[in-house]
């Protein structure tokens, strides 16, 4: 299988130009190009930007719609063969980027998040209400002096002892 990567490139009035072989191409000589097992990338000639993946999806898009022509000409297994080549190569290479995309995303989530939970405590500070945490290190306080009381007062009538409030909370929900 060859192993060179043919660098296309983009021009403004449309046209590829594959700087292998230094000629114009269409994209059915990538489809055949994607088809003998070579890689390829094409970018844009102006700002370098990647349009492999977008010229990949036109290639499919236009196998897909001229498909049923192409089976009766040739044979309908040769077609689905060569068909396969092309998607596993088009999965192959977008695989990796959804992969970094996805990583990537879920870290800036995770960042979004935590910017957006320091926000909420910087606000909740500056007009001076209780965040839940203070809240709970409140009531955890709370829970501490009332056991205090409860140790010097003498014993209840019944025996038990008084609850807590955070257990007259937790009563209640």
């Amino acid at each position: 299988m060859p192993s060179h990567k043919h660098l296309i490139k983009k021009y403004a009035n449309r046209k590829l130009y594959d700087t292998q072989t230094s000629r114009y191409i269409t994209l059915d000589g990538i489809s055949e190009l994607v088809r003998e097992g070579h890689d390829i990338q094409v970018i844009d000639r102006e700002t370098a930007r990647d349009l492999t993946p977008l010229i990949l999806s036109q290639i499919v898009m236009s196998e897909e719609k001229r498909g049923g022509s192409l089976d009766e000409l040739t044979g309908g297994e040769r077609i689905q063969e060569r068909g396969q080549a092309l998607l596993d190569y088009v999965r192959r290479t977008l695989s990796v980027p959804a992969a970094i995309v996805g990583g990537e995303v879920g870290r800036r989530k995770d960042d979004f998040e935590e910017l957006i939970d320091t926000a909420v405590e910087q606000a909740l500070q500056r007009l001076s209400i209780p965040s839940r945490r203070d809240i709970e290190a409140l009531n955890r306080k709370l829970d501490r002096l009332d056991k205090r009381l409860q140790s010097v007062q003498s014993p209840r009538p019944n025996g038990r002892p008084k609850a807590t409030r955070t257990q007259k909370v937790a009563a209640r929900s």
